[in-house]
């Protein structure tokens, strides 16, 4: 994507400011409800770190806006819009969380109570044709 020199990238602006990322981002796409003010939408979440997280959105935002968001595994996590450009946003979280209990499996299984395996159970399958 171009920019226009007046226009500069996320984290050029971010290292100008003295807020440059440190923690390492991890690329993902699972939804979220995102909520500004009293407006909540499902938002698609792009990656995510230790610090914040990009999302899609095509609602318009502020900087420094406060919102709140719901992240599977990780539960609401408060923020505000550190970003935002072609709809897409960047959130930066008050407070860290851990981003690999997003990527916890959430399937159904069941537990051997005996010896600990998880049974998965195949999806039945279609019958064959005769021929």
């Amino acid at each position: 994507m171009d920019r226009s020199p007046d226009r500069p990238s996320p984290d050029r602006a971010a290292r100008a400011t003295g807020q440059a990322r440190t923690a390492a981002r991890d690329s993902l796409l699972l939804t979220a409800a995102l909520k500004i003010g009293e407006h909540r939408e499902q938002v698609r979440i792009r990656n995510l770190s230790e610090g914040g997280l990009m999302a899609e959105t095509a609602r318009p935002v502020s900087l420094g806006q406060p919102v709140t968001i719901e992240v599977r595994g990780i539960g609401v996590v408060e923020g505000r819009v550190a970003w935002a450009t072609d709809g897409r946003i960047g959130i930066a979280f008050d407070e860290p969380i851990d981003p690999k209990l997003a990527r916890k499996p959430v399937g159904r299984g069941k537990v051997d109570s005996d010896n600990g395996w998880l049974h998965v159970y195949p999806a039945a399958t279609p019958p064959r044709m005769k021929r």
